[in-house]
């Protein structure tokens, strides 16, 4: 199996997106912002290609809407440092993105105090270069209404500019900020971040770089960060992802199924959960019944998934197994409302798993269940013909495992 990193740095940017919700493109403009002030400081194409991707991975360790708002909201945000902090523990994890966590960590630090931190020169400018381009972004935010950039900010920009510039020294390394000058002087620096365009101009940059493929074991790694990035969404949720995977491989495991076929069924079960990203955590930590307006948050998280990951894994089964975890023999389940014969085994597979986990897993509405009362439920479930009778059977013959896995 082979996936191109690019594509897979993209596609998580893409899910971070879905955090803001109503704000998006954040970590794309981001990213261009910074490639723009990396170019006015005459740095490598290689090294200005790795800022777009710094710029696109740093909030990464971001799951929840209250926090991204915060950070969104204001220049400086005392609770910065705890989405850094994370969000290098996730790319440490990942060695293709390990190279990246520096630059994360750092982040939101300012520059008078990243001069004090025993960091590598380089990686310092860099951090310190997210954090500038970040920040132009926040300003610039409110210039956008819907999917439209504002035209006002023609003759708005030199406010922004000036307002950065003023913290030349203090917040960013004046060599950056001169920098983000010149760049910022140009009308189309801001015109490029017109949602109409950012994806064409990221695409752009992309068409320039040589594919960077990735094995199957990078492959495990990135899909494990992004699940990492959509369990932190809720204390309640920590590991689902996780642990759904493994029941799912290891119920495969046990049919018969090997190979690469187990890898790719690991991936879509780590990734199940990907469209998440969207749902409020008010939502998913609600401890009583959701309203209709609620309830359309959630139900729309697998296709979200679906429609992510028909990016980062074109031509592979991963998205529709992912994709289809809501689904159930009756056809009655959501998105898509499949028939049974439709619904191939991987998506029962992680259907089942994914009841499995969430049951024995502790929830607001509920306390975690024991193993037997979990298996009561999911054959109530089969018996009414909504999941696979066979997964269930594999599961009731492995419940041991299963169990060990979904809460240890």
């Amino acid at each position: 199996m082979k996936i191109n990193l690019q594509r897979a740095i993209t596609s998580l940017t893409g899910a971070l997106d879905f955090v803001g919700i109503d704000e998006v493109h954040h970590g794309k403009r981001t990213a261009l912002m910074a490639v723009s002030i990396a170019e006015e400081m005459g740095w490598s194409p290689v090294r200005c290609e790795e800022m777009l991707y710094a710029g696109m991975l740093h909030d990464c360790g971001v799951s929840r809407t209250k926090e991204h708002r915060a950070i969104t909201a204001m220049l400086e945000w005392d609770g910065a440092e705890e989405h850094c902090l994370r969000g290098e523990q996730y790319l440490l994890a990942c060695p293709p993105l390990a190279r990246f966590s520096t630059v994360v960590r750092w982040h939101h630090t300012r520059w008078e105090k990243l001069l004090l931190q025993d960091i590598d020169p380089e990686r310092r400018r860099e951090a310190n270069l997210i954090f500038l381009a970040d920040r132009a972004d926040v300003l610039l935010a409110p210039y956008f209404v819907g999917a439209t950039l504002k035209n006002e900010i023609l003759w708005e920009y030199p406010a922004i500019v000036e307002r950065l510039v003023g913290l030349a020294g203090t917040l960013f390394c004046p060599e950056l900020v001169a920098a983000f000058q010149r760049a910022a002087s140009r009308e189309s620096f801001w015109l490029a971040m017109d949602p109409a365009y950012i994806e064409d101009e990221v695409e752009g940059y992309l068409a320039r770089s040589a594919p960077v493929e990735l094995d199957t074991a990078e492959a495990l790694a990135v899909a494990g960060l992004f699940a990492r990035t959509v369990d932190a969404k809720s204390a309640y949720t920590l590991e689902h992802s996780t642990r759904v995977a493994r029941i799912a491989r290891h119920l495969a495991e046990v049919s018969g199924i090997s190979g690469e076929h187990l890898d790719e069924l690991e991936i879509a079960g780590l990734l199940h959960d990907l469209g998440k990203l969207r749902v409020p955590e008010e939502i998913i930590d609600k401890p009583g019944a959701l309203t209709r307006e609620e309830r359309a948050f959630v139900m729309r998280h697998s296709y979200d998934t679906g429609r992510l990951l028909s990016k980062l894994f074109p031509n592979m089964r991963i998205a529709d197994w992912a994709a289809m975890h809501h689904e159930n023999l009756l056809g009655t389940g959501y998105p898509f409302h499949r028939q049974a014969r439709v619904i191939p085994r991987e998506a029962r597979l992680i259907a089942v798993a994914d009841i499995f986990q969430a049951l024995a897993q502790e929830r607001p509405y509920r306390g975690h269940m024991g193993k037997a009362e979990v298996m009561s439920r999911l054959e109530g479930l089969r018996d009414q013909g909504r999941i696979d009778p066979e997964v269930v059977g594999l599961l009731h013959d492995n419940l041991d495992a299963c169990y060990a896995l979904a809460v240890e």
